[in-house]
């Protein structure tokens, strides 16, 4: 079994910086963790890639974030961490964690994700 959560949620106001953590926890049956990312949904809109990272630490982000966001991983812990500075309103979502998990017995990753938490950027 494989599970997500994230971490590190909050208020905050413009201008402003958070960290967001994700911890992938098992039951020992995990062979591989690919590319890790956080994604962000806004209420009444579609949920987003913010930024993404590889195994590897080739990372891509959302236009709207680059410059303020950083993703970073350790593949050590299976955890993945977005720090985000120069918080703007428009940043206000809720963030969720995924991650592509390969497990014993199967040869292709499936993507799991976390339950999200609120990030609310307003003065």
């Amino acid at each position: 079994q494989v599970q997500l959560v994230e971490s590190g949620g909050g208020s905050v106001q413009p201008g402003g910086s958070l960290r967001l953590s994700c911890k992938v926890s098992h039951s020992g049956d995990v062979v591989r963790i690919d590319d890790m990312a956080w994604y962000r949904q806004a209420p009444g809109k579609q949920r987003n890639l913010v930024a993404k990272i590889s195994r590897f630490g080739d990372t891509n982000y959302a236009d709207s974030v680059k410059g303020r966001f950083t993703i970073s991983r350790d593949n050590a812990k299976n955890t993945v961490d977005l720090q985000m500075n120069t918080l703007e309103p428009e940043d206000t979502a809720v963030y969720y964690c995924s991650a592509a998990v390969t497990t014993r017995g199967y040869y292709s990753p499936a993507t799991y994700w976390g339950l999200g938490t609120q990030v609310t950027v307003s003065s």
